[in-house]
């Protein structure tokens, strides 16, 4: 089989596997037990999109010398409650050098009608303390382990822990004392008592459990919070606010018609003016359409956002951009009396620096807001920072291979250059 012959085959097999995943990734498919989702909804929509609360909260203390490693673990508490609560998708960032800011999407399922409701757990300090029947502490929630929620003998929900080693030695020697006395041992909850009791029999091996009159959900809150750990400094919520769904998904839909709009101008533009090598260029951009939503879809922590998607637009550009200073390359080989296989390996050579570069000033851009952004800027970055990694791939590499095929099925400089270009 010829050179021909194979690419043909080659170009065929590749434009039915763009056809089919482009399919898989806007309808998915379900085979037998197997059912893969299309890529839309399992990319996690950011609060400008799906509505949801935004809380900042503020550090009480800006003289503490620890501020900045106390605000890290401010944030990881925010992080191990949000995720308890099932707030995955909620973003935690710093601003500044005393502030926090939480931003929540709120899905069908997670409906909450008062964003209050979140807000105060999130801050609630959760200080849990046994003291002995003099009133002195014996230990406290950071010295509990395999916290959970059960039910005990009556039907009351109650919080259920093991104890470190120390802390269970302590518990050990003080309820072995207590038995068969009037000496109680007491559980207090942020400076409240909520639970008193006598013990029937030496606890030895460092399990117990908090009673207070708990429902599920004030167990399960309690619990996550002792497991969270206490809040290292004091903060203030000085900013809470709702944001509705509504606006997000107008502002989605129509933004999702622009960015359809300018990729079938930008391609019918590409086709208009570099005619075979336009048609190289779209099937590229295509394959850079796919990997940017799979990459949104896979990549943790990433959310889609209105600035998300402008990032994605204007990657889309810079991918396009790519081509062109590849064609213009190209084209100013063949002028200078190459034949086009030679000018398409030197039009990739000569044009790979100057992309590389301004890639790379762009990616440094990107990781900059990324870094000392927050909230949308982020997510700008983010989906920014993608799309510049898989257009340089498509720019580079897939555009270098399918214009490889096609050359090897007509050689003809002028069906490659645009107009101006001599063969």
């Amino acid at each position: 089989m010829d050179k021909r012959k194979k690419s043909i085959i080659w170009l065929v097999v590749i434009v039915v596997l763009l056809c089919a995943f482009g399919y898989l990734a806007l309808n998915g498919i379900t085979i037998g037990r197997v059912t893969v989702k299309p890529l839309a909804s399992a990319i996690k929509q950011g609060l400008d999109l799906t509505g949801g609360v935004s809380a900042v909260y503020e550090a009480e203390d800006k003289s503490d010398p620890n501020l900045q490693q106390n605000l890290e673990a401010v944030m990881a508490v925010f992080r191990t409650r949000l995720d308890s609560e099932g707030y995955t998708e909620a973003t935690v960032t710093q601003q500044g050098t005393d502030r926090v800011r939480i931003e929540i999407p709120i899905n069908e399922s997670q409906q909450v009608d008062d964003p209050n409701e979140i807000t105060s757990y999130l801050v609630a300090t959760a200080k849990v303390v046994f003291t002995d029947n003099d009133g002195n502490p014996m230990f406290e929630g950071k010295d509990m382990e395999d916290v959970g929620v059960a039910v005990d003998e009556s039907g009351q929900y109650v919080v259920t822990f093991a104890l470190n080693e120390v802390a269970a030695e302590t518990f050990a020697k003080i309820t072995s004392e207590y038995v068969g006395t009037n000496k109680t041992i007491s559980i207090k909850l942020d400076d409240e008592v909520i639970s008193t009791a006598q013990v029937s029999s030496a606890i030895t091996n460092g399990q117990g459990q908090i009673t207070g009159g708990f429902d599920y959900e004030s167990a399960n809150r309690l619990a996550s919070q002792i497991r969270s750990g206490v809040m290292p400094i004091n903060m203030t919520e000085i900013e809470v606010r709702s944001i509705s769904a509504t606006l997000g998904e107008d502002a989605l839909s129509n933004s999702i018609l622009a960015g359809i709009i300018g990729v079938v101008l930008v391609m019918a533009f590409m086709i208009a003016v570099y005619k075979m090598s336009g048609v190289v260029a779209d099937i590229a951009l295509a394959f850079y359409i796919l990997l940017v939503f799979f990459a949104l879809a896979t990549v943790p922590g990433v959310q889609i956002t209105l600035p998300g998607i402008a990032g994605i637009v204007l990657a889309v550009g810079m991918a396009v951009d790519a081509n062109v200073i590849i064609f213009e390359r190209i084209r100013e080989e063949v002028i200078a009396g190459r034949s086009l296989r030679t000018a398409c390996d030197n039009g990739f050579k000569r044009a790979f620096s100057a992309i590389f570069d301004s890639n790379i000033t762009t990616i440094i851009a990107a990781a900059v807001l990324l870094y000392f952004g927050a909230g949308t800027i982020q997510s700008f970055a983010t989906t920014l920072l993608i799309g510049i990694i898989a257009s340089f791939f498509s720019a580079v590499v897939i555009s270098r291979g399918l214009l490889k095929l096609f050359v090897n099925i007509n050689d003809n400089p002028t069906l490659y250059c645009r107009r101006g270009g001599k063969a």
